[in-house]
């Protein structure tokens, strides 16, 4: 129990912020990977993206991704949860708006358009490095 809290305070610390993050999908047997401004909360990485990017596109046909950060490498899931102003998603969107608040209203997000949706990459297994312990995980 004790790693475990451990891993997910090392977890909080370095990426429960806005943080940058290697995302990793496969289209048709041809692996894509694009940096994407993040946020981690238990188990998972949340963006905001759009729904007709390739990444969805990639992600809507096969959900296996592979994320990459900081120390850090994790297989995951990729899930469209929608458009980013439906009700269900208020609450992640809230903590969003805080986190990504330097750049997120410049003009580049358009919540008003249906396609821009909130994307959660729920993570399988990992790797962590800290301070030269490697903590393998299943999530």
């Amino acid at each position: 129990m004790k790693i475990i809290q451990e891993i997910e305070k090392i977890m909080d610390e370095r990426f429960g912020h806005d943080t940058l993050l290697s995302v990793a999908t496969i289209n048709e047997n041809r692996p894509a990977v694009r940096i994407v401004d993040s946020y981690y909360e238990n188990g998972a990485f949340y963006t905001v993206t759009y729904s007709q990017s390739n990444k969805m596109k990639h992600i809507s046909k096969n959900p296996q991704v592979a994320v990459c950060g900081e120390w850090f490498t994790a297989n995951g899931i990729g899930e469209n949860l929608g458009w980013v102003k439906d009700e269900k998603n208020s609450e992640m969107m809230s903590k969003l708006h805080a986190v990504f608040a330097e750049w997120y209203d410049n003009g580049h997000t358009n919540e008003e358009d249906k396609n821009t949706c909130l994307l959660k990459i729920k993570l399988t297994d990992a790797v962590l490095f800290h301070h030269g312990t490697r903590f393998d995980i299943e999530f």
